[in-house]
């Protein structure tokens, strides 16, 4: 396994920055104008992947570590459930959502993956170096 040193080595960091992208271009189209609230909503829940990587990375230990990687975990489950919606709504097409809810899937399994190795791990965090 590769040194991760800074949040940006984080492959499951750097596959929600590019859902954030995807998610942003999905709601930018004229179906979602009707609907700010979902647009909102779906937009900070993704954006809440990456940043809670990166926030529960920063603080330095495994165990908050691990509990910012799952509000990250859950905030996939929350983009993908919009999701629905937004398909129920007509606001993407099929298409859009296949893409963008195996993203959230993928990303999920990379979210669960990493906390089970970190629940393993004799390291305890950055903070507790000597």
């Amino acid at each position: 396994m590769a040194t991760i040193e800074r949040f940006e080595d984080i492959e499951a960091w750097q596959q929600a920055r590019i859902l954030v992208n995807d998610v942003y271009a999905a709601t930018n189209g004229r179906a979602f104008s009707r609907d700010y609230g979902l647009r909102n909503q779906i937009r900070r829940a993704a954006v809440s992947i990456p940043s809670n990587i990166a926030e529960g990375f920063e603080r330095g230990g495994n165990k908050e570590f691990i509990q910012f990687l799952y509000i990250a975990k859950g905030s996939c489950g929350e983009v993908r459930a919009q999701l629905y919606i937004a398909k129920d709504q007509d606001y993407i097409t099929q298409e859009q959502f296949q893409t963008l809810t195996h993203q959230t899937l993928r990303i999920s399994k990379m979210l669960a993956g990493f906390i089970a190795y970190l629940q393993r791990s004799t390291y305890k965090g950055a903070k507790y170096k000597p």
